[in-house]
């Protein structure tokens, strides 16, 4: 079955870095677009970044532009985010998920495009 299990997350202060993972099996990986959605305490769940399946297209919301980066590498069925100059307000549980595309230049900003979802992943960030 398909499985999205996501790692890298942890307690970071505010400033600091870390690098999400999600490793995908079960799909054809390189057909999907693939994105990360996070969920503040509290919060309604919130898209972060996408990218297309061939890497060449990303989104990003605008509260990360510039400081989160996201990646993929299709040899090894995961996705990454690179998460730069964290805030307080970057705490959540962050999900991957994945769907797949017509178009290699194709990615998804809604959570609706998705059929397959990570458990999540906890960053907690310290001020």
């Amino acid at each position: 079955q398909v499985q999205l299990v996501e790692s890298g997350g942890g307690l970071v202060q505010a400033g600091g870095s870390l690098r999400l993972s999600c490793a995908a099996s079960g799909l054809s990986f390189s057909r999907c677009a693939m994105g990360w959605f996070r969920q503040p305490p509290g919060k309604e769940r919130e898209f972060v970044a996408a990218i297309s399946r061939s890497g060449i297209s990303t989104y990003y919301a605008d509260s990360v532009k510039g400081r989160f980066t996201i990646s993929r590498d299709n040899a090894k069925n995961t996705v990454y985010l690179q998460m730069n100059s964290l805030k307080s307000e970057d705490a959540a549980v962050y999900r991957c998920a994945a769907g797949p595309t017509a178009y290699s230049g194709q990615a998804y900003r809604t959570a609706g495009e998705y059929n397959y979802w990570g458990q999540g992943t906890q960053v907690t960030v310290s001020s």
